[in-house]
């Protein structure tokens, strides 16, 4: 069976996964980047998982980072994997792709499909135009840490997203269509609120070949053209990150780093040169965004108008702010944004604005604010900004005194892929996909060495 498509630069991986008898409430945790200011959720999901085999003994939480004790904590990691696989604690399920449902207290129904992404066709920097891309901007700084994590493990098992933008879901939303034809592996539900999962093995070649079919058809550079109203220089986007951007540049540099040592077969295939994915189509009803405000602290309020106005008019951009009598009244008059107005919300000091940009530079309301906010907080290093889920926190902390609140709109999922083709990247914090615990739950893995 073909296990490799050099054409969409998707390969069929061998996937390991827990014996039957485990039980996988213990096995299968959150993504290690949740609850990083909660270390009291990790330790109960310690005290939960106890002796038993655990991906939680296979990870980092990243609330343990810079606790002093990393190097003893990753030595512990790769004995525990190397013990999972010689003591067959996770057994190899070989070549196949994954299909899964995913139920949460917040949604129905998620859905996934499982597959490994070549990493030579993934680039993380500015300007790219691979096939597989991140959509915002990647922190170097953050690489290391991942890398001592990854360099020397044995197996991988990221929290890694990719979105593809199939509107007509043809690619994965047909497969549950037909899952008599697959091996459901597990059906169980997920500790600490996670919800529920049912986990499904697709092996056979006509299956495999009919994905790999239907995503190529995403994939035509006449039809990226046509979709996307661009000119024939811009590369085909396939695949844009969703989430575990960082996750995915660690492997990509690990991977740039050890084939310097490989011959052109060895190169081929080593198993360093994959990245397993979660694979979901931005167009899945279960897949949720939402917006992620902004409030910027300890800053002078008639200083912040005047410089909001001056910035975008040196951008070319006419800039108005209509103030309102109560937060009622703003939300009534606030107007949806098109591609030639923007429109946010302004609060501070009980005053509520509606900031109105015409002719804006940037494709998004929120690409546009941070633009600004960027540029302001440079000059005015007294200040501080956070980034918040949620009106209600946002409002408390925006009308008080020296704060500015700014609200922004939720981001259209049709806007995602035309964005990050035309800007390159997302600004950070745009959207937020779904609580803390919807995020990735563990289970299983595949060999990278």
């Amino acid at each position: 069976m073909q296990t490799f498509f050099p054409n969409i630069w998707i390969k069929v991986p061998e996937i390991y996964v827990p014996k039957q008898w485990t039980d996988l409430t213990k096995r299968a945790v959150v993504a290690c980047d949740q609850y990083t200011s909660q270390p009291e959720y990790w330790m109960q999901v310690q005290a939960f998982v106890g002796q038993d085999p655990s991906t939680y003994n296979i990870i980092f939480p990243e609330v343990y980072l810079e606790s002093g004790w990393e190097s003893k904590r990753i030595e512990n990691i790769q004995k525990n994997m190397e013990t999972y696989v010689q003591e067959g604690i996770i057994q190899n399920q070989w070549n196949c792709f994954v299909l899964v449902d995913r139920k949460t207290s917040h949604t129905s129904s998620r859905k996934w499909l499982i597959v490994a992404l070549d990493l030579e066709q993934y680039d993380y920097s500015v300007g790219s135009q691979t096939l597989i891309r991140a959509t915002e901007g990647t922190i170097i700084d953050r690489l290391p840490p991942r890398i001592a994590i990854r360099k020397d493990a044995p197996l991988e098992s990221p929290h890694i997203m990719v979105l593809i933008d199939d509107p007509n879901k043809t690619v994965i939303e047909p497969l549950f269509n037909t899952l008599e034809k697959y091996t459901k592996v597990y059906d169980t539900d997920l500790m600490m609120n996670g919800g529920h999962i049912t986990w499904y093995k697709i092996s056979d070649e006509e299956s495999i070949q009919n994905i790999v079919q239907k995503i190529e058809i995403l994939a035509d550079k006449n039809t990226f053209i046509d979709k996307y109203k661009v000119k024939e220089d811009k590369g085909v986007l396939l695949f844009a990150m969703g989430d575990g951007n960082h996750s995915l540049a660690t492997a990509k540099a690990i991977w740039e780093s050890k084939k310097q040592l490989l011959n052109e077969t060895e190169r081929e295939n080593d198993p360093a040169r994959f990245a397993l994915v979660e694979l979901v189509n931005i167009h899945d009803n279960g897949l949720v965004f939402e917006p992620i405000h902004r409030v910027v602290f300890n800053i002078d309020i008639k200083s912040i108008i005047e410089e909001i106005k001056t910035y975008f008019q040196n951008q070319g951009s006419d800039i108005h702010i209509d103030t309102y009598q109560s937060v009622e009244d703003m939300k009534k008059n606030i107007k949806t944004s098109d591609i030639t107005t923007h429109y946010f919300c302004m609060i501070y000091a009980w005053a509520y604005n509606i900031v109105t940009i015409q002719q804006p530079k940037l494709h998004l309301e929120v690409a546009n604010l941070q633009s600004f906010l960027d540029s302001y907080l440079k000059e005015h290093t007294q200040a501080k900004i956070d980034y918040i889920h949620g009106e209600h926190t946002t409002e408390q902390l925006g009308t008080k005194e020296k704060n500015v609140w700014f609200i922004l709109p939720i981001m259209s999922k049709k806007e995602f892929f035309p964005t990050v083709i035309v800007d390159w990247a997302l600004p950070r914090k745009t959207f937020s996909m779904g609580e803390s615990e919807e995020k990735r739950y563990y289970l299983e893995c595949r060999k990278i060495k």
